[in-house]
């Protein structure tokens, strides 16, 4: 039996050569391209149509760590007031830029479960739950005139307060065009 024919015979190919129809995988990768640059177009238009005051003076905020105060470069910003510790209000519109670091303090043998929570206005904007090593705190969020931030601890000994710290500060004012 000769099976010459046979090797010469095309493999993947049992039937006539038919049209191929697109795959769903192409047509999903095309797609997400289409809609990625459409958000990226629209977000520039955004940008580009709704200007950012920029901030006329510092305004920056730090407390922690020790001496567990306050640390502000004027006597009191234009843009916060403190009014606890670890705690302030926010007095103008802004984009403001949140920065810390939490240490826990791996000796704490209390019933209390680690958590760290950064807050606006009591609802928890960033939680944070390892004990085993530093972490980092923050972001950038919009906040209004009258808003309260404050990082808390579940239990005050959870923390070292000689490594733990949170600042902020105002990027800019959205001025919308009215």
């Amino acid at each position: 039996m000769d099976l010459s024919p046979l090797e010469n015979m095309p493999l993947g190919h049992s039937s006539p050569q038919r049209a191929q129809r697109p795959s769903w995988k192409k047509w999903l990768l095309y797609s997400t391209t289409v809609i990625l640059l459409l958000l990226c177009s629209f977000s520039t238009l955004i940008f580009t149509c709704l200007p950012l005051k920029t901030v006329n003076g510092p305004c920056i905020a730090k407390f922690g760590p020790l001496p567990s105060k306050w640390q502000m470069p004027s006597p009191e910003p234009s843009c916060v007031n403190k009014t606890a510790d670890w705690r302030l209000k926010i007095l103008q519109n802004g984009l403001y830029l949140i920065y810390g670091q939490v240490a826990p303090n791996t000796a704490y043998k209390g019933r209390a479960p680690f958590g760290v929570l950064l807050r606006k206005n009591e609802d928890s904007i960033q939680t944070l739950t390892n004990n085993s090593t530093i972490q980092n705190v923050g972001g950038a969020y919009e906040f209004h005139a009258g808003d309260v931030i404050d990082l808390i601890f579940n239990a005050e000994h959870q923390v070292l307060k000689n490594n733990t710290y949170w600042g902020i500060f105002l990027l800019a004012n959205p001025q919308f065009i009215s």
